[in-house]
């Protein structure tokens, strides 16, 4: 239970407490709704009404916690100690180049750390990210996307140790909306606490949820000790005692800095400030320096290019060591928000501990600010630039000091007063000489890190007189190309996230037009059926360079029986591109598939602009069908299943240094039902496609995806 002596040091330190609930005393403080609702809680922007306002701060915390009377024993066992240094965390999607090198099959652990110390002052916890936006494509669930990683489980926590042996602990994800793939006999918290015990896991993020079920901290702590839980949503304060974090989440913050709830509750709690989708990350490092609070470092969002500027990334390696080193006066007791500053837009707090102060700084305004910046009273303490890394020597007038300094527009600044002491010990002065070499590295751009998306091209193929026996010809064409995506956190082409297009709808369509040339060519009657890859096997040997998952459905290296005309799936787009090359032909690009499937006439779908029943695989038969079964789904131009039954791989693969896809077409049998976040299923329209982010050939082998080949022809 909290004790009454932890109430009394707080109000010693802020001032006595008034009486709850509260009432508005003078017209100071007329202009504050003080909301304890919300979770941040808006501050006053009169620096008359910040005393009451930290008076009802205190009163609001006290009778909480006596209504409450929870317990604070998750925060005092040991093994949940690095919690309160946990001030930076990445979210890492799993197939990030960064991080891992697809042409060498391995994670590049040192490398990615290394360039996350050296752009953002390194990390203290990683998300590993898994399964959306890729889940949905076929029926394994989110925990296969765990085994199917490289390694499997084995090889996971192996890369779990490698990172903690780096001090970075490590969270897995839960997607509590999964429930329309492949169920298991467990439940979902049975299921996820074994993947916490297999892979040595540290905590868990639970997407999308404010709090965990009440069941999870006693399965858990069975499972291993110091596993934490960290929620999405604005976790509820009856919840911060089994939650030893959560994400501040597009929190609206006022002018005047206000005041986590959460953290404010509980000192120890770590909250991570984040804003996705936005370019200018200031506001977000402005809470969490005010309220000694962490963030979250999310540059690749779901496979959309949302990089950081140079003068967010140098304000959080600049305030990350601070933080670190001084850990447990940030999440201590003696927290003061909003003490009096000598410039307007500047803002501060104070934080007080064992012979030592502290002042973070924040400067709200889009100038830099010069000259006195505190006024404080002292009794010959000796005091230090923390954000220059020096020692200044304000002048002492009547039991105060005045400190000076710069903070340019957006920035922070940091100072520290000691009580006298014989000398500095060479730690304290490394520690100087670092936040030197840091502030000499500043850089104040705030351009966005753009990045280029490559489109990459197909391999040249012998072209041909006319179409080879089981291709159609298709002739040389020059149109106007729609395309549809369904409106996802993924995007569409390009890697950066555009604006007001992600995040929001996620079931609007999105329509892009462009002018298309396309020489004239060939294309497969069907799919490529099982039997014809298993011919190519026998005449090619070939053998994948990562076999996990490869023709997964096959028995003991042969197709199944009777499935022998069915589309072979399991294959990943190398499988695909090798079958190709063995025939002389090649993958077709979205636009030469597109083509072939809604013809000269642009049809919505291969046989004209309606669905209709029995005319392709939508799923009736719960599993892929023989590629010739529905002659009335056929295109202009011949084809069969160009709609349903298998997703098509295609040769238009892009990569931008961060993130690979490519484009599938035609949609597949299978539909995962039950939420929006899965990825599109079922049969599609010609126009419409999938972004299929690719992440290494054990997940990007499918049930639901196969291809077919086209050859270049001669002439028009």
């Amino acid at each position: 239970m909290y004790s009454r002596r932890r109430f009394i040091r707080t109000s010693v330190a802020l001032g006595a407490g008034v009486a709850f609930p509260f009432k508005i005393h003078s017209a100071a403080e007329a202009q504050l709704e003080f909301d304890p609702r919300s979770p941040l809680i808006s501050a006053p922007r009169d620096p008359a009404a910040w005393p009451e306002f930290r008076n009802r701060l205190v009163a609001w915390r006290e009778e909480k916690q006596r209504m409450l009377n929870s317990s604070d024993d998750l925060y005092q066992r040991p093994e949940f100690g690095w919690v309160n240094r946990c001030f930076a965390c990445c979210f890492l999607m799993l197939g990030e180049e960064s991080f891992y090198d697809p042409a060498r099959g391995v994670f590049r652990v040192k490398t990615f750390l290394e360039h996350g110390r050296r752009e953002f002052g390194g990390y203290d916890a990683i998300v590993l990210w898994h399964a959306y936006p890729r889940i949905g494509f076929d029926e394994r669930n989110q925990f296969d996307f765990y085994r199917d990683l490289p390694g499997g489980l084995p090889g996971l926590r192996k890369l779990v140790r490698a990172l903690r042996s780096r001090g970075v602990q490590v969270f897995i994800d839960y997607n509590p909306w999964d429930t329309g793939t492949r169920r298991e006999g467990g439940s979902d918290l049975d299921l996820l606490v074994e993947i916490v015990r297999e892979i040595d896991a540290d905590g868990i993020f639970l997407d999308t949820l404010d709090q965990g079920a009440a069941g999870f901290r006693a399965k858990l702590d069975a499972a291993r000790s110091g596993v934490v839980l960290e929620s999405e949503g604005a976790l509820p304060v009856e919840r911060i005692n089994d939650h030893h974090l959560s994400w501040a989440q597009w929190f609206a913050d006022s002018e005047a800095p206000g005041v986590l709830r959460n953290k404010w509750f509980e000192r120890r709690h770590l909250q991570h400030q984040i804003k996705r989708w936005d370019r200018d990350h200031s506001g977000e490092l402005h809470t969490a320096w005010m309220n000694g609070s962490g963030m979250m470092v999310w540059e690749n969002v779901f496979g959309l290019w949302v990089g950081w500027n140079a003068r967010d990334r140098c304000i959080l390696r600049t305030m990350l060591p601070i933080q670190r080193r001084f850990a447990n006066i940030f999440t201590g007791e003696n927290w003061t928000p909003l003490v009096p500053t000598e410039q307007p837009g500047v803002y501060a707090s104070e934080w007080g501990g064992d012979n030592i102060r502290l002042w973070t700084l924040v400067n709200r305004s889009e100038k830099g600010v010069d000259g006195d910046l505190l006024k404080i009273a002292t009794t010959g303490e000796w005091f230090f630039d923390l954000i220059v890394g020096e020692e200044v020597t304000p002048k002492l007038m009547n039991g105060h000091v005045r400190l000076r300094g710069h903070i340019p527009p957006r920035g922070i600044g940091c100072y520290a007063a000691f009580r006298p002491s014989k000398s500095l010990d060479a730690n304290w002065r490394a520690f100087l000489a670092r936040q030197r070499a840091l502030n000499r590295r500043k850089d104040w751009n705030t351009r966005f890190p753009d990045r280029q998306t490559v489109l990459l091209q197909p391999n040249a193929t012998p072209r041909l007189p006319q179409a080879p026996p089981g291709m159609v010809e298709i002739p040389a064409a020059r149109f106007a190309m729609t395309t549809e995506f369904r409106v996802r956190e993924c995007g569409f082409y390009e890697s950066s996230a555009e604006r007001g297009l992600v995040g929001a709808d996620l079931n609007r369509s999105k329509l892009f037009t462009r002018e298309v040339s396309l020489p004239h060519y060939a294309m497969d009657e069907t799919p490529v059926t099982n039997a014809q890859y298993f011919e190519f096997l026998k005449a090619s040997r070939y053998q994948p360079r990562h076999s996990e998952n490869f023709l997964r459905h096959w028995n003991h290296g042969t197709p199944p029986v009777g499935m022998e005309a069915h589309p072979v799936v399991y294959v990943d787009l190398a499988d695909a591109r090798a079958y190709a090359r063995w025939n002389g032909k090649r993958l077709p690009t979205e636009e030469e598939w597109q083509y072939a499937a809604e013809g000269p006439q642009h049809h919505l779908y291969p046989w004209g602009d309606a669905m209709g029943a029995d005319i392709c695989n939508d799923g009736q038969a719960g599993r892929t069908t023989a590629v010739t079964s529905f002659p009335a789904g056929r295109s202009a131009f011949g084809c069969y299943d160009l709609c349903g039954n298998v997703w098509h791989w295609t040769e238009s693969e892009r990569k931008d240094g961060r993130t690979r896809f490519c484009i599938l077409k035609g949609g597949s049998w299978f539909k995962a039902q039950g939420s929006i976040w899965y990825a599109d299923g079922g049969p599609v329209p010609c126009r419409f496609a999938a972004k299929f982010l690719l992440v290494w050939p054990g997940l990007d082998r499918c049930s639901t995806i196969g291809f077919r080949c086209v050859a270049d022809l001669t002439g028009s």
